[in-house]
């Protein structure tokens, strides 16, 4: 099954037809999923942990809105499936989310480089963000990207320690204009073990 196998296939996607058939309820299912997949890290930075089932929902979203067809969902595939938690990592779309067009500007302007400054901790453990090779997120002159998609590879004795719920679990961003922590709590924290 593409789920096990850890991809979604052209035959994991419904016709927009029936998507629209079950769209609501599969939109409140999606939300409820999201609660235990969010994370908020200080005051401008909100991650949300991938699975299948979160691609899933944002491929027939994207085809819902945008209408391409066959070629769209060749794309869309190429663009989302890296994203699936490959069963040794954790995976997660980190956005800075500032409605203040001055502001965003403003601290986006002097975060350059923060994807290098981006990891968990897992009973003092370090699991560094990879960013998805996709695009470059910082320009040469010091501007970051609103969003930026991240990996973390997990050692199998990391994995074994997270699905323990011992030690403490934590988000760092600890770039000099943005240093933040969050601690990831027991119900997200089991939710992502599913991810392994």
């Amino acid at each position: 099954m593409p789920r096990d196998q850890h991809i979604i296939t052209a035959q994991d996607i419904m016709d927009l037809g029936t998507f629209e058939t079950i769209r609501a309820e599969k939109r409140q299912e999606n939300l409820v999923r999201k609660r235990f997949r969010r994370l908020s890290v200080g005051p401008h930075v909100t991650v949300h942990f991938e699975n299948w089932d979160t691609m899933w929902w944002q491929i027939h979203e994207m085809l819902r809105i945008e209408k391409g067809g066959e070629e769209q969902l060749k794309d869309e595939l190429a663009a989302y499936n890296p994203m699936i938690p490959n069963g040794g990592d954790l995976t997660c779309t980190l956005m800075f989310e500032i409605d203040d067009p001055q502001i965003r500007a403003r601290v986006l302007g002097r975060i350059g480089g923060v994807e290098d400054h981006i990891f968990l901790s897992i009973d003092g453990e370090k699991i560094v963000a990879v960013p998805e090779g996709d695009v470059e997120r910082s320009t040469p002159e010091g501007k970051a990207s609103s969003v930026h998609f991240l990996h973390f590879p997990f050692t199998d004795a990391q994995i074994a320690v997270w699905k323990s719920g011992e030690g403490q679990a934590m988000f760092h961003v600890d770039h000099p204009n943005y240093g933040h922590i969050s601690i990831i709590n027991d119900e997200v924290r089991r939710e992502l073990a599913g991810d392994f």
